[in-house]
């Protein structure tokens, strides 16, 4: 079971601005401000040579530093590619994984951080045809590149990754008493169906994890550039497709099939495969309710989820939980039990 995840009480912005001139000898400017960012602290600045940098602090306790530095080995990887995306700069020490220590009450907290080159870009609007089939020509370059060697670190998208999460949830007093006898069925129910899809899935490639439209930007000179690769992990293509959709995939059709055209352009695609998109939404709906829980004792949690963990925020989930669990099981997954 996993302990709640340390917040970042003890890190102010004087700090970490501190800690980004020295390990990278920038000169600041004064220009600095936070990006809003719940999981990691990311903050912008100027250097005196007007140079813009992005830093990120990665939550302490969410990554081990090993396998941070292997996300950041896959982004450089697909740079030296020239696929468009931000890699970390190294340090003076030639570290992209600089690690600031900072007391607290208890001792002291580890904070691994990171600086990029800002790239400047808006969110990108999938609106016609043509918008579909970039997104997908851009995620087939990516796993073009990530299916070349695996990782050894990230979370494996895999039968079994479910449970852990639902014990987290089960086993750490995050549901609510009376809605325990709801909740947990559907869980169980839940782990059921998605370890029963993912045992067909095909073999797990080095993916995004997150690649969703608000990590897709739109540059200036019309190309498009994936950003924040936090949540990069092993497993099926799929994955980062279904997470494109602005819907259900049966009511994705169209927009699904052309992210699969233009994916193809670069990169082979299992079209089976699409039969899990409903049971990876499911899990993604469970992941995220274990990640709620590790947080919910920082300080911020409750002003970001306010009424998290309270009888009506797990009737609600319970609700989410029915009738995603109904739609996996309407596509087949489930059927013979």
């Amino acid at each position: 079971m996993h302990r709640p995840i340390a917040s970042f009480d003890y890190l102010s912005p004087e700090l970490a601005l501190s800690a980004v001139s020295e390990a990278f000898g920038i000169e600041p400017d004064g220009s600095f401000f936070a990006y809003p960012s719940y999981a990691n602290r990311v903050y912008g600045l100027k250097a005196d040579s007007g140079a813009e940098y992005v830093a990120k602090f990665y939550r302490p306790g969410r990554w081990t530093h090993e396998a941070i530095l292997e996300e950041h080995a896959f982004v450089a990887e697909l740079a030296d590619a020239e696929i468009p995306v931000v890699a970390p700069i190294a340090s003076a020490d030639g570290d992209t994984l600089p690690v600031l220590a900072v007391g607290d009450d208890g001792g002291e907290t580890e904070f691994p951080f990171a600086l990029f080159p800002k790239r400047g870009g808006r969110l990108f609007d999938a609106e016609r045809d043509e918008d579909w089939l970039r997104l997908g020509a851009l995620a087939g370059r990516i796993h073009a590149v990530g299916a070349a060697r695996p990782f050894g670190l990230r979370v494996r998208i895999e039968p079994g990754l479910t449970a852990g999460y639902v014990g987290e949830i089960l086993e750490g007093g995050a549901v609510h008493p009376e809605a325990a006898d709801r909740v947990a069925p559907l869980l169980e129910r839940a782990t059921e169906l998605v370890d029963e899809a993912l045992s067909r899935s095909p073999a797990p490639i080095r993916l995004h994890g997150d690649f969703h439209r608000g990590n897709v930007l739109d540059r200036s000179d019309g190309g498009l550039l994936a950003i924040d690769f936090d949540d990069a992990t092993s497993g099926p293509a799929v994955q980062d497709l279904w997470l494109l959709l602005p819907g259900p995939s049966d009511e994705c059709r169209r927009e699904l099939g052309l992210i699969v055209e233009g994916y193809e352009a670069f990169m082979p695609f299992d079209r089976r495969s699409l039969a899990l998109v409903e049971p990876l939404r499911l899990l993604r709906m469970i992941h995220f309710i274990a990640w709620q829980a590790r947080q919910r004792s920082d300080r911020g949690f409750s002003e970001r989820w306010d009424g998290w963990g309270s009888k009506a925020f797990w009737a609600a989930e319970a609700t989410d939980l029915a009738d995603q669990i109904e739609r996996v099981e309407s596509t087949g997954v489930g059927r013979q039990r």
